[in-house]
C-alpha cells in the first residue's frame, strides 16, 4: 500500500524527536518520517501551556547511550549544569543515599531546538501547529492519523507505522481502534501531580542538605510531598529547579491527618519558603527561561506499558508510561526506549513488515536492557507510600547497607540484607520497626521475583498473555498488601 509517509510520529517532545533521529540513523534506504507537533516551531517540545515543565535532570550514562548508538552528543547550551550525582535525604535530613552517578541538568526550552535540527539532519519532516486527534486503521492495522491545525483546518495523513509520543494522557492510545495488548488507560493512583519553579536566588544559610551546586537533592517527606518526593536540582551556583510531586490520594490523606487544606501549589510555595539556603528567590528570566520558569504537569509512576506495540503502531515516552516509578524520572528511560524503537522501526521498514510481530523487538529489548527493574521499583514506591516520616528516618538509618546504596546508585532494587542481621527480639520491643523490617524484606523478595519474570519477557506475542497474567498477579498482591490506611475525615 502506498502511504504519504513511512512513519508518522505524533508529538515533538523528548521521546518523539529522539525516535525520529534514531529512525533516520538506522534507515539504510532513507525513511520518510513526519513529526507532528501541536506547538509552533519556536516552541518545539513544549509540554504544557505553562512551559517545558520538567525536573530537567538526566544521567551521563543516558547521554552516552545516545551518543554511542545514534551519534548524537549534546553540549552547551542544552546541557546547562553538571552534577556529580543525586542525594536522597530522609525527612530529618540525617541520612542520605547517593542515588545515581554523574549527570546534567538540561535546559528543556533550548534542547528541543537542537533535537529538531538533529532530526532534520536525518531528513525528518515537521508539521507544527498541528494536533493529532485520532488514528486511522484498516484491516487490523493502524495506517495513519487525523488532526487539526491551529487555524481549524483538518489534517489527514497515512503511514506504514504511527508512533504515539503525545504524553501520558494520550487520546491516540486511549482510542486505539484495533485489537492489541497495549493498555489504554492508567489508574489515577499511578499518576503524580508535579510542579516546579526555575529560580535565581541569593545564598542564605549554608546547608548542603538543602542546596549544593554539585548534587541533585531529593527529599522524602510525607508532610511536604505526601506519597511523592520533593527536589532541589541546581542549575548553577545560585539558580535552581525546585519543586515536588504528590499523589492525589496521598495529598487527601495528608490533609485529613493534619487538618489542612493544602494543594500542590501551596506545598511548593511552602517548600521554597522553608529552604534556609534560598534567600530572595525570583523567577529566572531571559530568552532561555521566559515562559518556562513556573509550571506543573502530570507524571505516570508505575511500570511502563506491559506491551508497547500493535500492528502499525507503537507508544514511547510518557505515552508508554516510561518514567521510573520511584523518582518519576522520564528523560533517561525515554532516551533508551526511543533509540531502541527507532532501530526496530527501521528494520521493519526494510523488511516491509509492520505487524505487531515485526515491532515486538522493541518490547523485548527495552524490557531486557532497561525496563526489567520498573515493576520492582513500582512495588518499592507503593511500600514507601505507606510509611510515616519516622519509619522512613529509621529505615534509612538502620536498614540500608552499603550494598543497598550501591544497588540504588546502579538503578537496581536494594536487598535490605541488613534487616536479616537485626535481632528480632530487639525489634519486637518496637513493633513499628519490626513491621518496617518485614515490609522491606517483602519488597526485596518480590523485587527478585519481578526482575526474573521481566527478564523472561516473551520473545513473541504468543507468550504474552500468560506472561502478563503472572505479572498482574504478582503486582496485584503488592497493591493489596500496601494499601495506604485511610484517615477518617
Amino acid at each position: 500500500m502506498k502511504t504519504d509517509y513511512d512513519v508518522i510520529i505524533a508529538g515533538g517532545g523528548m521521546a518523539g524527536l529522539i525516535t525520529a533521529s534514531a529512525i533516520g540513523y538506522y534507515s539504510k534506504k532513507g525513511a520518510r518520517v513526519l513529526v507532528v507537533d501541536r506547538n509552533p516551531p519556536e516552541e518545539a517540545g513544549k509540554k504544557t501551556n505553562n512551559g517545558w515543565t520538567c525536573g530537567d535532570a538526566t544521567s551521563l550514562n543516558s547521554l552516552r547511550f545516545l551518543e554511542k548508538n545514534i551519534g548524537i552528543k549534546y553540549g552547551t547550551p542544552e546541557l546547562e549544569h553538571p552534577v556529580k550525582g543525586v542525594l536522597v535525604y530522609s525527612p530529618d535530613h540525617k541520612t542520605k543515599v547517593r542515588f545515581e552517578g554523574e549527570g546534567y541538568i538540561l535546559n528543556r526550552k533550548v534542547l528541543p531546538q537542537r533535537q529538531v535540527a538533529d532530526a532534520r539532519g536525518f531528513g525528518v519532516e515537521f508539521k507544527f501547529n498541528l494536533s493529532a486527534e485520532r488514528l486511522i486503521s484498516e484491516n487490523g492495522y493502524v495506517t495513519g492519523i487525523t488532526g487539526r491545525a491551529d487555524d481549524g483546518g483538518a489534517f489527514k495523513a497515512t503511514a506504514k507505522v504511527v508512533i504515539d509520543a503525545t504524553g501520558s494522557s494520550s487520546v491516540l492510545r486511549k482510542f486505539l481502534p484495533i485489537q492489541s495488548y497495549i493498555e489504554k488507560e492508567i489508574n489515577m493512583d499511578d499518576i503524580e501531580a508535579t510542579g516546579r519553579y526555575i529560580m535565581d536566588f541569593d545564598l542564605g544559610k549554608e546547608d548542603e542538605t538543602y542546596f549544593t551546586p554539585d548534587y541533585c537533592l531529593i527529599h522524602l517527606d510525607q508532610y511536604i510531598a505526601p506519597a511523592g518526593y520533593a527536589w532541589v536540582f541546581p542549575k548553577g551556583k545560585t539558580r535552581v529547579n525546585i519543586g515536588l510531586g504528590v499523589s492525589k490520594s496521598g495529598l487527601s490523606r495528608r490533609n485529613k491527618k493534619f487538618k489542612t487544606a493544602d494543594n500542590l501549589q501551596s506545598l511548593i510555595d511552602k517548600y521554597v519558603k522553608d529552604n534556609p539556603t534560598i534567600k530572595n528567590p525570583r523567577l529566572s528570566a531571559g530568552p532561555e527561561y521566559d515562559g518556562n520558569s513556573k509550571g506543573n504537569w502530570q507524571v505516570p509512576v508505575r511500570r511502563h506499558n506491559d506491551c508497547m506495540v500493535a500492528n502499525g503502531f507503537a507508544v514511547v515516552g510518557d505515552a508508554a508510561w516510561l518514567p521510573r516509578p520511584l523518582d518519576a524520572g522520564g528523560i533517561g528511560p525515554s532516551m533508551y526506549a526511543s533509540v531502541i524503537l527507532g532501530k526496530v522501526v527501521a528494520r521493519a521498514l526494510e523488511a516491509n513488515d509492520y505487524s505487531q510481530e515485526a515491532l515486538w523487538g522493541y518490547n523485548v529489548e527495552y524490557m531486557t536492557t532497561h525496563g526489567y527493574q520498573m515493576a520492582s521499583f513500582e512495588v518499592l514506591r507503593r511500600y514507601l507510600q505507606t510509611l510515616t516520616n519516622e519509619q522512613i528516618n529509621y529505615g534509612m538509618k538502620h536498614f540500608l547497607s552499603e550494598q543497598d546504596v550501591r544497588a540504588i546508585s546502579e538503578r537496581r532494587h536494594p536487598d535490605f540484607n541488613r534487616v536479616q542481621m537485626v535481632n528480632p527480639i530487639l525489634l519486637l520491643r518496637a513493633l513499628s520497626e519490626y513491621e518496617l523490617a518485614k515490609g522491606l524484606r517483602y519488597t526485596a523478595k518480590k523485587s527478585q521475583t519481578l526482575v526474573q519474570h521481566n527478564l523472561a519477557y516473551p520473545v513473541s506475542p504468543k507468550g504474552f498473555a500468560d506472561w502478563q497474567k503472572t505479572l498482574l498477579r504478582e503486582i496485584g498482591e503488592t497493591t493489596e498488601k500496601f494499601k495506604p490506611i485511610e484517615v477518617a475525615g
